[in-house]
């Protein structure tokens, strides 16, 4: 899941992002309204943290135009403490949650997925290719009846390979999707991961559902679990 995180507290915003990174989450980060809401007209995210005071545009400006363009994607508002009109405020610019500073990440965490799962469109909770099942909230998959252990990296890919299951997806996608935008390792990390997974969802079982198509990317078939 990629996060879009909003925010010019420099400070904050590092610690929600190694918070969020080691939950398996993409984030990508901007330091004003007005980057932020480039960065979210460009790029498509499964939910932004937008923070209220910011230079060069506020948050509730930033979530304004967002709708005004029908851009659904959910939005968690960082409010002030105590911020009861911040609050309403947010909400009838069309923000979809709030969280009031200071913030426990895991609570953060929990508002995020659960967003995630509503989104922006409706999505099943727990997300299934053939008999393989993933529950984004509980953090769990299962083979039938076989739950499988996975670092959160490995969650992270195999989420997002489950979601878009049946398409190709390049190798880029996946970076794009579950590492950071900026990037710059060997892009065949990838390739170690979905060894991985193969490893622990696919050949314990008798399967091969994570398929290569070599120069495309890779599939996870629907029909074979």
């Amino acid at each position: 899941m990629r996060i879009l995180v909003v925010d010019d507290e420099v400070r904050l915003v590092d610690g929600v992002r190694r918070g969020l990174e080691a939950e398996g989450f993409a984030v990508d980060v901007a330091a004003n309204g007005v980057d932020g809401l480039w960065m979210a007209q460009e790029h498509r995210y499964d939910a932004i943290v937008l923070d209220i005071m910011m230079p060069g545009m506020n948050g509730y400006t930033v979530c304004e135009r967002l709708r005004a363009a029908e851009d659904w994607t959910p939005i968690l508002m960082l409010t002030a403490k105590d911020g009861e009109w911040d609050q309403v405020e947010a909400l009838d610019t069309g923000a979809d949650d709030f969280l009031s500073k200071p913030f426990s990440y895991a609570v953060l965490v929990a508002r995020l997925r659960s967003l995630v799962r509503r989104g922006s469109r409706e999505r099943p909770v727990v997300l299934e290719a053939g008999d393989l099942q993933l529950d984004p909230a509980a953090r769990r998959v299962r083979r039938g009846d076989v739950e499988i252990e996975l670092t959160s990296r490995e969650f992270a890919v195999l989420e997002f390979l489950i979601r878009n299951a049946g398409d190709v997806v390049s190798k880029r996608q996946v970076l794009d999707n579950v590492w950071d935008g900026d990037f710059e390792g060997d892009p065949n990390i990838v390739e170690v991961y979905v060894r991985h997974l193969r490893n622990k969802v696919d050949r314990p079982f008798g399967r091969a559902s994570i398929e290569t198509l070599r120069g495309a990317g890779y599939r996870l078939a629907v029909g074979r679990g």
